[in-house]
């Protein structure tokens, strides 16, 4: 137990592009890609089951949201609220003016088919009611065979949410996700170009069609809204660093490293007080499942038994540059999406972040002094793994293999019209990060390599402090991380096996006159798989996974935490004694999966055991609990599923 939370130490993506489909479903599944992203490997035979028979609930646990019915299930809204406002029905928007808060408007109502390059494009116009508070719903309906596939939502030239799809049975599967979009309030008040990416691709193979339909709702809070002890302000302006295709109806993400994620901005508000940049990734292809390639050197070891292994190591670090200069790094979570390592590790029940890929929060705000004079500024993100001898001796590689969907945004609060940001900007204490590697190649008795073990840590310090002065004060600004990663892998039986115990832990602070922020994040994952091919073409599939997140966040969010509906709802007092939120879960899943050489049928099957909890933590750093779930699967079935809002049991 972490601070009377739960906290354990151990820890669970199909592709997108039909070219890639899945170029490694984790490495021993390589080979069987039509298996591992997106074949109907229902639980038991993959023979159509009675017509009768309801779509199976797919969810990803979460804390709640605050919607105008109150703290919201999001995974599930059409349970009733767990803790209501008292605020009218949702109304329909109309065409006059006199419509009250709240009110709802259908986005999206779309059939995702043979959608690679034809994305959704709708024209999005503010409704005319009162808001200070945007939610969207996503809800997918989807029968028959498919991958699991990436969504990516623009508004204009700015990517505000980052999905992914549930793998499909015969029998259909549907899904609802409830997200907080008041960060972007900004593009919402103003007219813009809806884009929904949604690649898919149907054959006679692959069958399954995304439908899907996409609402918000917009309403007022009544000044509620406020979260981490402080009023809850989202930006002022909202930067894009993206390809910028918003105005051609297409998405806007880099395709990296083939493309180099950069924007040069020329037009940066010289009356910016506070600026905070996020980035969106995912891993593709040989980089979907990064954290358990191996080192570059041992990328051929397996060759003659099992084929090249993806490399460049099992660490990836995303930075943030701007005019050159390091501002800041991500290590990514290791989100696995509903196609990996085994299918029925993902039903119902898919994996942390499946359905919401997190962003990761880098405060450039000691970067004003620069940015504001006036001038061109460039800003790149860029993604490195580790380049190695060999033997012991390891570096930050300049690239990774291909490929990562990226994206970024700069979140800006401006002072006054006219009013100009000065300064200086400070030492940008950015040494290189400290690496330790060792590694063992052994050999059976006829010289065949058998097995990979490795052992690599990684720790980083990045600091950078500036004297900023704006228009309502000057002093010191300063933004700080301190990261560590380990990894204790290997892998076995000439290639098909592959074993992960995963670490990453680290916290962020942002300081100035008038704004402090600070995280503390650690994301264990333990990892382990077996593949067996009989002489006949058998094929037998066996894993284990377990992922955990814990994530401490106070102080001026950027994003949302959760607390804003506890806050509203007078759950929790709107200011003072809760400084900050805390995420806690844990996640075990075993599943396995067989197929014979003829390929005629299929069967398998998952358990899944997943608690989760959310809470606040006041100004002593003590947790109170204010969400909980303690949830259970086997075989495609809830098992057990227990829910506490504030301590006490409500419906689940």
């Amino acid at each position: 137990m972490k601070r009377g939370l739960l906290f354990s130490l151990f820890a669970g993506v199909a592709l997108t592009r039909p070219d890639v489909k899945s170029s490694h479903a984790i490495h021993p599944f390589a080979k069987y890609k039509n298996l591992a992203s997106g074949a109907d490997t229902t639980s038991i035979t993959t023979s159509a089951p009675a017509p009768t028979r309801a779509p199976l609930g797919c969810f990803q646990v979460a804390e709640p949201v605050l919607t105008p019915s109150g703290v919201t299930r999001r995974d599930t809204s059409q349970l009733p609220a767990l803790s209501p406002m008292n605020q009218k029905p949702i109304e329909a928007a109309a065409d006059d003016a006199s419509v009250s808060s709240p009110c709802a408007v259908v986005l999206m109502e779309h059939t995702f088919a043979n959608s690679y390059g034809f994305p959704f494009v709708g024209q999005y116009t503010p409704p005319k009611c009162d808001f200070d508070y945007v939610v969207i719903n996503f809800t997918t309906l989807v029968r028959g065979r498919q991958f699991d596939r990436t969504g990516v939502m623009y508004l204009g030239d700015t990517e505000v949410w980052r999905t992914s799809t549930a793998e499909p049975t015969s029998y259909g599967i549907r899904w609802e996700w409830l997200k907080d979009m008041t960060a972007f309030l900004s593009l919402w008040k103003q007219p813009q170009t809806l884009i929904f990416d949604l690649e898919n691709i149907v054959d006679n193979t692959y069958t399954g069609l995304l439908n899907t339909t996409l609402t918000a709702t917009f309403f007022k809070t009544a000044g509620k809204s406020k979260a981490n002890g402080a009023q809850y302000h989202p930006a002022d302006l909202i930067i894009p660093i993206s390809q910028r295709l918003g105005s051609a109806g297409k998405p806007s993400q880099f395709v990296y490293p083939a493309q180099p994620a950069t924007n040069t901005v020329a037009n940066f508000p010289r009356n910016a007080n506070r600026a905070v940049f996020t980035v969106d990734v995912k891993g593709q292809g040989n980089e979907e499942f990064w954290w358990s390639n191996v080192p570059q050197s041992a990328v051929h070891a397996f060759q003659a038994t099992y084929g090249e292994y993806p490399g460049y190591s099992p660490f990836r670090e995303v930075q943030v540059r701007i005019d050159g200069y390091l501002a800041g790094v991500s290590w990514p979570f290791p989100v696995i999406y509903t196609g990996g390592v085994v299918p029925q590790l993902h039903r119902p029940i898919v994996g942390i972040q499946a359905f919401d890929i997190s962003e990761h929060e880098i405060d450039i705000s000691p970067f004003l002094p620069l940015l504001c004079d006036g001038k061109a500024h460039t800003f790149e993100i860029k993604i490195v793994g580790l380049v190695d001898d060999g033997k012991s001796a390891a570096t930050l590689s300049t690239t990774t293999d291909d490929e990562w969907y990226i994206s970024g945004k700069i979140f800006i609060w401006l002072d006054d019209q006219g009013s100009v940001t000065t300064g200086t900007l400070g030492t940008l204490d950015a040494a290189p990060p400290v690496i330790a590697l060792s590694q063992r190649l052994t050999q059976n008795a006829t010289g065949a390599n058998e097995t990979l073990a490795y052992n690599l840590s990684v720790s980083r310090t990045l600091t950078i402090t500036s004297h900023v002065k704006t228009q309502t004060g000057q002093g010191t600004v300063t933004w700080s991380q301190s990261l560590a990663y380990s990894n204790n892998g290997g892998v076995s039986n000439f290639g098909n096996n592959n074993l992960n115990a995963f670490y990453i832990s680290g916290a962020d602070a942002a300081t100035g006159p008038s704004t402090t922020y600070a995280t503390s994040y650690a994301y264990p994952l333990f990892s382990n798989s077996t593949a067996d091919v009989a002489p006949q073409g058998n094929l037998t599939l066996w894993a284990q996974v377990d992922q955990g997140l814990h994530v401490e966040i106070s102080g001026d969010v950027v994003l949302p935490t959760g607390l804003e509906g506890f806050i509203a709802t007078g759950i929790l007092p709107a200011k003072g004694a809760i400084k900050g939120s805390v995420v806690s879960t844990w996640r075990n899943g075993t599943a396995n999966y067989y197929r014979p050489g003829d390929n005629s049928f299929s069967s398998g099957a998952g358990r899944t055991h997943q608690i989760f909890s959310f809470g606040g933590i006041n100004s002593g750093g003590q947790a109170s609990e204010l969400y909980h779930r303690d949830v259970s699967a086997y075989n495609d079935t809830v098992t057990a599923d227990q829910v506490k809002i504030a301590g006490k049991d409500v419906t689940a």
